[in-house]
């Protein structure tokens, strides 16, 4: 039974990773290099649909990386994902306070109502985003780690 929450908490950690690099590393320069009004628009509904699912995914991660933490306690590799664990930690204060902020104003922009700053904003997301993908990349190399 733990072999199989180690493996399902490493998928779930890793799977998440594989969509966080996409949308830092492809989905977003798809959509800024989209003409007119479409990459904003395309952000924004993105915003909608991953904010509504990534919360979750998230605290999950973080919570299965928990509960393999405290059954594996006295074993080897309990460190590794103690560790991961408090990155998954950073990765969700991080998002709450910085990226979450500007997530839920961008999801309600339109051509018509978005600010004068909104590519400001939308590339100060993209910076912090790139920080959080590598602290959940790190997370997910502790993990695969300790497996063992």
């Amino acid at each position: 039974m733990i072999t199989a929450l180690e493996v399902f908490t490493t998928v779930v950690v890793g799977v998440m990773v594989g969509v966080e690099f996409s949308v830092a590393f492809v989905i977003n320069r798809i959509l800024d290099a989209l003409p007119g009004d479409s990459g904003q628009l395309g952000r924004a509904h993105g915003g909608r649909m991953l904010g509504a699912v990534m919360p979750f995914w998230y605290i999950g991660s973080l919570v299965l990386s928990a509960v393999w933490a405290v059954t594996e306690w006295h074993h080897s590799g309990a460190g590794l994902v103690v560790t991961a664990a408090a990155l998954l930690v950073v990765s969700v204060v991080m998002s709450i306070l910085l990226l979450v902020p500007i997530n839920n104003r961008g999801k309600a922009w339109t051509p018509e109502n978005r600010p004068a700053d909104w590519k400001e904003q939308l590339h100060r997301w993209d910076r912090y985003h790139y920080v959080r993908v590598a602290v959940i990349v790190a997370a997910f190399a502790l993990l695969a780690a300790a497996l063992t």
